[in-house]
């Protein structure tokens, strides 16, 4: 299938020129017609029926084969959420948090984690270390960085898998191995402000929490493999499914110590009074009550375009050529000043002005001309998103268009 046949399938992009995939991938028409399909079958089953009750444990079966078989991972390990936030915050509060315990977490998280991290310091007096990994995108060891701020008391490490910001792609493996493995401290410890000799060396394990909202739909995974205890995604950004439909996945081994935080009924086990006894086995304990199900099959339909293009090898590979097209195009802009000073690593590129231009303005002025691009706060640039369907010819369309208001 040729990239325009393929590009013909999303309506969205018959009329921009899109790059704002880290924020919400369009929907596929066969998507769509998925979704449509499934709240039509709904409505002529009878929506609270023995029929329909029996396809929705179906339909949510389905999706979950069809998300673990992405992240290599069994079915059993994946919880269906709303969003990446959800996920992190059954990760975050389902542990059984005590005062003193240590978290620690990166300078390039969301701002929606970084609230949850603050309210979980607030009501359980925890300590909250943030290490600098956002100095690490053109030189340093991130891994090493994150090392120096583990504690003898730190239980959580949340980090992102590409930084959501600058585009960072993460070494996920190693750092879980840090983590889990234990570490030597430093005799100077940032955290300690230095010269501490006999500081006890961590002998447990430190979970990690990852923020998947820009690695799912573009790294080749296998999560089994890393190590991962918590790995919280979406649908609705790289894999250009339906808003509103995610994923947690939560390995064996931290399932065993991480308690619901939603309770309803699609979690709970029953006797034959209705009492609730316990909580299903695997993660479907962490899945709450009603959703919008005919979004299952609009995911899957998505996930199944995905390949219709190719392998995720194949896909990743096309979206790093793309991104580095537009990295080398940006960097011969007078005035444009580009995050990394190498190619970048994944699909997002981002980019400050030089010439006291507020990125806000670029970017409303971009989107007049039907060029989608956003600004980051934090570091302050614009960044644009380039999908293995993005045409180099969408790509000169914005480099041209940022060329001639810099002139």
């Amino acid at each position: 299938m040729t990239k325009d046949k393929y590009r013909q399938q999303f309506p969205a992009l018959a009329n921009k020129a899109y790059f704002n995939y880290g924020g919400q991938g369009p929907l596929p028409e066969t998507a769509l017609e998925a979704i449509y399909e499934a709240y039509k079958r709904v409505q002529l089953g009878g929506p609270f029926s023995g029929e329909i009750g029996a396809w929705v444990a179906q339909e949510a079966m389905l999706t979950r084969r069809a998300i673990a078989n992405e992240l290599a991972v069994p079915p059993e390990t994946i919880a269906l959420t709303e969003d990446v936030t959800v996920g992190c915050n059954i990760a975050l509060w389902g542990i059984d948090w005590h005062p003193g315990d240590h978290l620690l977490l990166s300078d390039c998280e969301h701002p929606g984690i970084v609230a949850s991290v603050m309210e979980l310091q607030r009501r359980f007096n925890l300590e909250v270390s943030v290490c600098p990994l956002a100095a690490t995108l053109n030189q340093g060891d991130a891994v090493a960085v994150i090392a120096d701020y583990l504690q003898p008391n730190t239980r959580l490490l949340v980090i992102s898998h590409i930084l959501w910001n600058t585009g960072q792609v993460l070494p996920l493996t190693e750092i879980v191995k840090v983590c889990h493995e234990g570490y030597e401290p430093p005799l100077t410890p940032p955290w300690q402000g230095g010269g501490q000799e006999d500081l006890p060396v961590q002998n447990h394990k430190v979970r990690v929490l990852v923020d998947a909202a820009q690695s799912v739909g573009v790294l080749p995974l296998n999560l089994i493999e890393s190590g991962v205890d918590f790995y919280a995604f979406t649908g609705h950004k790289w894999w250009c499914g339906p808003e509103g439909l995610g994923g947690l996945y939560v390995s064996a081994e931290a399932l065993a110590d991480l308690q619901p935080v939603f309770i309803g009924w699609r979690g709970i086990v029953t006797d034959a009074n209705a009492k609730p006894i316990g909580f299903k086995p695997g993660t479907q304990r962490y899945e709450i009550a009603t959703s919008a199900y005919p979004l299952y099959a609009g995911l899957r339909s998505a996930i199944a375009l995905q390949h219709e293009w190719g392998p995720i090898e194949e896909r990743y590979a096309e979206i790093c050529r793309l991104s580095k097209y537009l990295w080398e195009r940006l960097s011969e802009i007078s005035h444009v000043e580009c995050l990394r000073t190498s190619a970048p690593e994944a699909g997002l590129v981002s980019f400050r002005l030089t010439n006291g231009m507020p990125h806000k303005k670029l970017v409303d002025l971009l989107e007049k001309q039907g060029i989608m691009v956003r600004t980051i706060l934090n570091p302050d640039c614009v960044r644009a998103c380039v999908h293995y369907f993005t045409t180099e010819a969408e790509i000169d369309k914005l480099v041209g268009a940022i060329a001639i208001q810099l002139v």
